[in-house]
């Protein structure tokens, strides 16, 4: 059974949370965080974030209940087209179905709500967790990003996109 997670506008009860997840060396070393940077780097950060994000990031909290489980980015500055970015925290939660859910409530966010035509993201090819996950969601690979280091290992982001016509489709949606 899918977890029952929502996505919401970030709040400042959330700084807490997302800066406790930089304590996680898993996490922060898969999720492209600094390792080791001390709690009020994290907090000051995501405080931030939450009270002035840059006008091109769209943050939305993942949440379970009242549980902060993830966020979901949609990034850039083209009115009908964004860059999909998704994490699960703490890396304890991994695992669960929450990466799909997260993932999947963007993508209805920004075809929705946000009215898109093309949501396109990225993942390093060595994330094998990452891959199947867009995959999954009918995102088609597009083409190959720069090459990156993920956990110590030579890797390259792998690129996909979905349109949301072929959202519509895969989803079951009437067009």
């Amino acid at each position: 059974m899918e977890p029952a997670v929502s996505l919401r506008p970030l709040v400042l009860s959330d700084v807490a949370t997302y800066a406790l997840w930089g304590l996680d060396r898993r996490f922060c070393e898969h999720a492209g965080w600094t390792v080791d940077l001390p709690l009020p780097d994290h907090e000051a950060h995501w405080h931030e974030l939450v009270t002035r994000p840059p006008s091109d990031l769209l943050r939305l909290a993942a949440v379970a209940g009242e549980e902060v489980v993830g966020y979901v980015d949609l990034h850039g500055e083209e009115p009908r087209r964004r860059e999909l970015g998704y994490v699960v925290g703490p890396s304890a939660r991994w695992g669960q179905g929450l990466g799909s859910t997260v993932a999947r409530l963007g993508l209805v966010h920004g075809f929705d709500a946000l009215d898109l035509r093309e949501i396109w993201a990225e993942a390093v090819d060595a994330n094998r967790p990452s891959i199947r996950i867009l995959t999954a969601l009918g995102m088609t690979e597009t083409g190959r990003g720069h090459d990156e280091l993920f956990l110590g290992v030579p890797s390259f982001y792998r690129q996909f996109a979905i349109a949301r016509t072929s959202w519509e489709l895969a989803s079951g949606r009437p067009l």
